[in-house]
C-alpha cells in the first residue's frame, strides 16, 4: 500500500555534509525520500548522495542535466553508480537527449529508476517565462508541450507545478509520474516560488510525489512539520 511518506520528497538543499547528516538522521523516522539538488552536490559532490543511501532511502538526484546527449549518458551512468532512484532533466534538451538518457537507464537494468523531465520552472510566472522564451503560449500550454516530449522520449514523467497538474493528467494519463515542488503551508511565504499550492492540494491534484524544502528545512522543529505534511496528504 502507498503511504504518504512513499510520496514526499524532502529537499535537502542546506550547504554542508554536517547540515545535511543532521537533517536526514532527524527526518528518517517519518521521510522515505531526500532530494539532493545542486547546491549540496556542488559543494560536496557524491558524499551528499551516500548520505541518504546509508540512512535507508530513496535518492531523488536533482541535478537537472541539460547537454549533448553524449554527455548526458554519461551524467545519467553516473546518477546510476549513485543508487539514484529518481533523477531530472530538462524537457528542454529535447527529444534526442531524453532518449539518451532512456538508453543508459535501459542497458543498466534499472528499470525502477524514475526520470522525470523539468517543464517550467515553478518560480516563473507567465510574463516572465513569455518574455525569455519569445512564447505567446499560457503556461500550462508550454508545460504541456514539454510534457508530451518528454513521455515520447521515455521519460516516466516530470517535475510541474500543481497548477497544471489536472491538464497533464488529463492529456497524459493517470500513469505519467508528476513530480510537484512549490509546495507551501496555508499562510506560508512563497519565498521564491510563484506558482505555489499547499501538500493537500497537491494531492487531489493528482500529484505522484511533491517536494518540500524551506517549510520543513527552515522550520524550528522540522520533524513536526515534516509529520503535519504527512497528514494533510492523509487527509486528502
Amino acid at each position: 500500500m502507498i503511504t504518504p511518506s512513499d510520496r514526499l520528497i524532502v529537499a535537502v538543499d542546506v550547504d554542508s555534509l554536517d547540515a545535511a547528516r543532521a537533517l536526514i538522521t532527524t527526518l528518517s523516522p517519518l521521510a522515505r525520500w531526500f532530494k539532493i539538488g545542486s547546491e549540496l552536490f556542488t559543494r560536496e559532490g557524491p558524499a551528499a548522495a551516500r548520505l541518504v543511501k546509508d540512512a535507508g532511502a530513496h535518492l531523488f538526484l536533482d541535478l537537472k542535466f541539460h547537454d549533448i546527449p553524449n554527455q548526458v549518458q554519461g551524467s545519467v551512468r553516473s546518477a546510476l553508480a549513485l543508487g539514484a532512484d529518481m533523477m531530472t532533466l530538462h524537457a528542454s534538451g529535447g527529444p534526442a537527449m531524453l532518449r539518451a538518457a532512456r538508453l543508459v537507464a535501459d542497458e543498466g537494468e534499472r528499470d525502477d529508476v524514475i526520470l522525470v523531465a523539468v517543464t517550467v520552472l515553478t518560480h516563473f510566472s507567465e510574463s516572465e517565462f513569455n518574455s525569455i522564451f519569445a512564447s505567446k503560449r499560457k503556461v500550462e500550454e508550454s508545460v504541456l508541450v514539454l510534457a508530451k516530449i518528454a513521455q515520447a522520449a521515455g521519460m516516466n514523467g516530470v517535475v510541474a507545478s500543481a497548477q497544471e497538474l489536472p491538464a497533464i493528467k488529463h492529456a497524459l494519463g493517470r500513469d505519467f509520474v508528476v513530480v510537484t515542488p512549490g509546495i507551501r503551508l496555508p499562510g506560508a511565504s512563497k519565498d521564491d516560488q510563484t506558482r505555489v499550492v499547499t501538500p493537500e492540494q497537491a494531492i487531489r491534484d493528482g500529484a505522484d510525489y511533491i517536494v518540500v524544502g524551506r517549510p520543513i528545512t527552515a522550520a524550528k522543529d522540522p520533524l513536526a512539520v515534516c509529520d503535519e505534511i504527512l497528514r494533510r496528504m492523509a487527509d486528502a
